[in-house]
């Protein structure tokens, strides 16, 4: 399967949704080095509150690392640089919120799991899927307690 990228749904609609929660996505040039990327390559990269992808990143790459940003205070934002966090309930919860950023862009959840099980990500369950339906309770309670879902495990928008 190939994964779904930001050339496949255009950069208006996560640009978009990116401003609601003070973040900026800025476009680089196709075969440039993405600035702030982690993994290097076609990964999306973060600096302070932007977000740097190209038509190549893969559409989990970008939500997964505005996830980063999302999931931490603005005045923690600014020092972002590459590396957004150590903290293993962190990126648990990023790597729930990312499933439900996709739908806000009309992506199915489930393709979005999928294309992180292709791309390599690795969960106990076997699966970006299991992980998040059986395994993933602490994830959605922080982030619940952190104002990102309400009680109902719906995404709250800006």
């Amino acid at each position: 399967m190939t994964v779904l990228t930001l050339s496949d749904i255009g950069f208006d609609a996560p640009r978009a949704l990116l401003a609601r929660y003070g973040l900026v996505l800025v476009q680089t040039r196709d075969g440039d080095a993405i600035p702030g990327s982690y993994w290097g390559d076609r990964e999306a990269g973060i600096i302070g509150s932007t977000v740097y992808a190209r038509a190549d990143t893969p559409v989990h790459s970008l939500l997964h690392e505005a996830g980063h940003l999302l999931v931490l205070p603005p005045e923690r934002r600014a020092g972002v640089h590459t590396d957004a966090t150590d903290s293993v309930p962190e990126e648990d919860a990023v790597c729930v919120l990312q499933g439900l950023l996709a739908e806000v862009l009309g992506i199915d959840r489930t393709r979005l799991w999928a294309d992180m099980d292709s791309w390599g990500y690795t969960f106990r369950l076997g699966s970006a899927r299991a992980y998040v339906e059986q395994d993933a309770e602490a994830a959605w309670q922080w982030l619940i307690a952190h104002g990102l879902l309400d009680a109902q495990r719906r995404l709250q928008l800006p």
